[in-house]
């Protein structure tokens, strides 16, 4: 989310800052299942603090004499942050590399070893567990409660967060103007980034409409729907009584396109309309088809799970929740508050 776009619950309660220090921002993956024990690849549950993903990923092929590409993860999280993730590393022989050597104090912590069968592919993971502490505040505890509440009954949208388009929205900027000159042949990582970061402003453009217009979280006829906690989508020409009960008791969600190219979810009518509402962007949904990113959709609104606040004497606000995979933890703060990031503040929000 960016100020530009915007809140389902009106103006901010108050202001901010967010990640004064790397402590202030810790992030935990939720693998969803547990290595098997044995097989070729070596999973690995770090914790990194004011190192990227791709770093961790650099040093452990070093170590363990394997190519960049024989490193996988499942999700990238913040530099600028105390997180824990899983690596998986392989193939390895049976005599595996002393992975305690890479340990760095106030850097890198190896937590866990465990063999697997497979290598750790992009997104399988379940969940992302946060705890996030706010400085600075200039609203009360009384004042930030009831929009607390309400966050944690009726949800947030689900919009990208700046992290996703770069620091100052710089991977966006180059991404345009890299459609603009014709899509010139670059490394397959930035590609993958650009091509990212359109799409992304593409869903958070069409939200957004949904968001101005109150039907951000409600199911409207020809929608696609997305099951709660899961893949699963469905389309629904004609709300009826049921949907709008199974919507209001958060079993389903309506969903938006992530823009390429295959067969709709929703009805070719509200896929016609989502196009028309690109107006503006028409030249990025086209290149989307073209360039061969798939049509998938992502659920219009979020539910932090097991959310929870507390008010600390030193006027600090604590929060802490979960996420499933790809959902944004500054997408929930930017409901409450205006926050501005300190010295510590870069990278991505849990991927």
């Amino acid at each position: 989310m960016t100020e530009s776009q915007p809140r389902a619950w009106g103006d901010a309660a108050g202001s901010g800052r967010l990640r004064t220090r790397p402590a202030d921002f810790r992030v935990e993956e939720v693998l969803g299942f547990e290595p098997e024990g044995d097989g070729e690849h070596c999973f690995l549950y770090v914790e990194k603090t004011g190192l990227s993903t791709a770093e961790v990923a650099q040093r452990l092929a070093r170590h363990a004499d394997v190519p960049r590409s024989g490193v996988g993860y499942s999700g990238l999280k913040d530099r600028q942050a105390v997180t824990r993730q899983w690596f998986s590393v392989g193939p390895v022989g049976r005599s595996e590399p002393d992975w305690s050597s890479l340990e760095r104090e106030n850097e890198l912590r190896l937590l866990v070893a465990r063999r697997h069968r497979r290598k750790l592919r992009r997104g399988v993971h379940r969940a992302n567990r946060f705890e996030l502490v706010l400085r600075d505040l200039s609203a009360t505890a009384e004042s930030l409660t009831p929009r607390l509440t309400q966050i944690a009954e009726q949800g947030v949208p689900n919009y990208f967060g700046p992290q996703r388009f770069g620091r100052g929205g710089s991977t966006l900027t180059q991404g345009r103007q890299w459609l603009a000159d014709g899509q010139p042949r670059i490394k397959r990582d930035r590609r993958s980034l650009y091509l990212s970061a359109l799409r992304a402003s593409l869903f958070n453009t069409l939200l957004g409409l949904r968001v101005a217009d109150g039907s951000w979280n409600r199911v409207l006829a020809g929608d696609a729907c997305a099951l709660h906690g899961t893949r699963s989508l469905f389309t629904c020409e004609l709300p009826d009584a049921d949907i709008e009960a199974r919507c209001a008791a958060h079993d389903l969600h309506p969903a938006l396109p992530l823009w390429g190219e295959g067969e709709p979810i929703a009805s070719i009518e509200r896929h016609r309309d989502q196009y028309l509402a690109l107006a503006d962007s028409s030249v990025i949904a086209d290149a989307l088809e073209n360039l061969g990113m798939s049509l998938s959709y992502r659920s219009a609104r979020l539910f932090p799970d097991d959310f929870c606040w507390e008010f600390c004497d030193d006027g600090l606000l604590k929060l802490d929740f979960s996420l499933g995979a790809g959902s944004y933890a500054t997408a929930v703060v930017a409901e409450l508050l205006n926050f501005s990031e300190g010295d510590a503040g870069s990278g991505y929000s849990g991927e």
